[in-house]
């Protein structure tokens, strides 16, 4: 009888973990908690966008504790050396990690030997923020609307092109969406980073690439890029004027970079709801959102189990476009 309520009792706490974790709550009661610094692991190198995110929600989140909250750079890997680290530390509410679309949910199909499975080994907290790419050519390409690239693709198959920052990244993903979900074929152009790619992009080397809003502003400003539709689901802020990519036609099509919070499985629930919580406040200050706009950031914040679906159904969209694809690091 005692065996078969451990099972019990094992079954259910396996079954919660990703949403809140389930560890006995032992020391961490939310009366008292933190009683000493939390870390957040970023898996990029300091200065970039999910680096700046990070500082910036976890200042407020040290004001707000009471409590320093350290953030430690751990970049490589895609974001797998970052979320291994944070897989093996104690469930103890003080280790954190920012994740993002490809440590949390592309590499799941991407890498073939993947140490970690985010459903299995990371209790989901909060969707700290999703960043918006914008489909782009350069200026002397003669297409005017999403349409009339479709219509020129499906008529040459395979002659246009779409440059990316590297296989795997977010450009290219967007671009193997807008293949498969608009039925036509184009051609990959890998590059190593953005900047190439945007330089060839403008020369007219490669047909197109999805660049984050950001990137891409100042040169359709100036007329060096002709932009077309942002990827995300409402129209952007930065580019108001523009359709989505599905106002333009493409069904169901939407391409966010997104980062979040997550935490170790078994990390005791009180402690996951509390951090949740005290970062979805964060997000919806003023402060915050104009500090964070010139990165392009949409400030989202959302419950443990909102993340948890949310990071389910990414997870499932990109293995089917990595499939449709034939694609493997």
């Amino acid at each position: 009888m005692k065996g078969f309520k451990r099972n019990v009792i094992g079954n259910a706490v396996l079954a919660t973990a990703f949403c809140a974790g389930t560890q006995a709550w032992g020391s961490t009661h939310a009366s008292d908690y933190p009683t000493h610094p939390l870390q957040i692991i970023v898996p990029s190198t300091p200065g970039g966008s999910v680096d700046t995110l990070t500082r910036v929600i976890g200042k407020r989140l040290s004001q707000e504790l009471k409590q320093a909250v350290v953030i430690v750079n751990k970049p490589g890997a895609g974001g797998t050396i970052a979320a291994e680290y944070v897989q093996r530390a104690a469930p103890d509410g003080y280790t954190f990690m920012m994740g993002t679309v490809a440590s949390m949910a592309t590499n799941v199909s991407l890498e073939k030997n993947l140490p970690y499975y985010p459903p299995r080994d990371f209790a989901a907290v909060s969707l700290v923020a999703k960043q918006h790419l914008v489909l782009v050519t350069g200026p002397k390409f003669a297409a005017k609307s999403v349409a009339d690239i479709i219509a020129m693709a499906k008529k040459h198959p395979g002659k246009l092109s779409f440059a990316s920052a590297g296989v795997g990244s977010a450009g290219h993903l967007s671009g193997e969406l807008f293949k498969m979900l608009a039925g036509i074929n184009l051609l990959h152009v890998p590059y190593k980073g953005v900047s190439p790619a945007l330089i060839d992009v403008i020369n007219g080397d490669v047909t197109m690439t999805f660049a984050s809003t950001m990137t891409a502003l100042s040169q359709v400003n100036e007329g060096k890029l002709h932009a077309f539709a942002v990827t995300s689901e409402k129209r952007s802020p930065t580019f108001p004027n523009l359709p989505t990519m599905e106002e333009a036609g493409v069904k169901d099509f939407v391409s966010t970079a997104w980062y979040a919070l997550f935490a170790p499985a078994h990390t005791p629930p009180n402690v996951v709801k509390k951090i949740s919580q005290t970062v979805a406040g964060i997000v919806r200050e003023d402060d915050v959102k104009k500090h964070l706009a010139s990165d392009g950031m949409e400030l989202v914040g959302s419950t443990p189990q909102e993340l948890a679906r949310f990071d389910l159904a990414e997870i499932k969209k990109w293995a089917a476009v990595v499939k449709a694809a034939d694609l493997k690091k």
